[in-house]
């Protein structure tokens, strides 16, 4: 009898132990929290029990580059390649960063891979919810670009950033829009933006290439952004030849490749 009551105890103890390391988990609370973004926890207490050993993501690991975009005369075209860097070492090479939201947007990201596919998998259970309403309204881009940048800023000031830099790329009522936001919570509207390396490399051709044309139509926009790739592709160390480009316009939405960069090497030894 004293043993039972002892293996009695043992399991209402484990049972107790499973249900707070439930409730710590971020992963969980996403996951059975409904579809309002008040409700998902994203800002989880990340003090938790040591079967889940560390939680906080003060260093990313398998990491992604630059993703740049530009707004042309009836939408926006994004491109990033399908690089996952694990530190200086081309681990992954087919890491997909730009994806589909809905009808109205599409999303690029930057950063750690890891924290993006949290993400997404919140941001998709949400789409899926609305959808599961049929109440004829859908998110919209600046809605969106809203509400990343409210989950950003709240994790940065718990000290458990997500390490990434999105593009939130979309048509509001019909009308082009871009926007962006990075792991501090900082967001900003514009029609030229590129993140990461692609911030100091890309933004300025692509601006140049808008101010000399301020009316560019689709396939302008594709060349320009496609020059943007293969200059990032010989500049940046964790680029690479095969990427992604995403096509938002009245037409619809429209994802390309993997595509392959064409490349000239011989021109290595001009470059100082």
């Amino acid at each position: 009898m004293i043993a039972q009551n002892t293996l009695k105890a043992q399991v209402s103890q484990n049972m107790a132990f499973l249900g707070e390391a439930n409730r710590y988990s971020p992963f969980l609370a996403a996951q059975n929290d409904s579809f309002h973004s008040a409700s998902y926890d994203l800002s989880a207490n990340t003090l938790v029990p040591d079967i889940y050993g560390s939680q906080r993501s003060q260093a990313p690991l398998t990491t992604a580059t630059s993703v740049v975009g530009l707004q042309f005369k009836d939408g926006v075209v994004i491109a990033a390649d399908v690089l996952g860097s694990y530190g200086s070492l081309a681990r992954f090479r087919n890491c997909q960063r730009i994806m589909k939201v809905n009808d109205n947007i599409i999303l690029g990201a930057g950063g750690d891979y890891a924290d993006f596919q949290y993400l997404k998998n919140i941001i998709e259970q949400k789409i899926l919810e609305e959808e599961c309403l049929d109440d004829g309204f859908s998110l919209k881009p600046k809605s969106l670009h809203c509400w990343l940048t409210r989950v950003m800023y709240n994790r940065r000031s718990k000290f458990d950033p997500f390490w990434n830099n999105f593009i939130i790329a979309g048509l509001e009522y019909g009308q082009p829009f871009m926007g962006t936001v990075d792991k501090l919570g900082t967001a900003y509207i514009d029609p030229v933006i590129a993140t990461g390396y692609g911030a100091y490399m890309a933004t300025p051709l692509l601006r140049k290439a808008l101010e000399s044309k301020p009316d560019l139509n689709k396939e302008e926009a594709i060349d320009i952004l496609t020059k943007a790739m293969q200059v990032l592709f010989y500049r940046d160390a964790r680029s690479f030849p095969k990427y992604q480009i995403g096509i938002i316009s009245k037409e619809g939405i429209e994802i390309r490749g993997p595509l392959t960069l064409e490349s000239n090497w011989e021109l290595a030894h001009m470059i100082g």
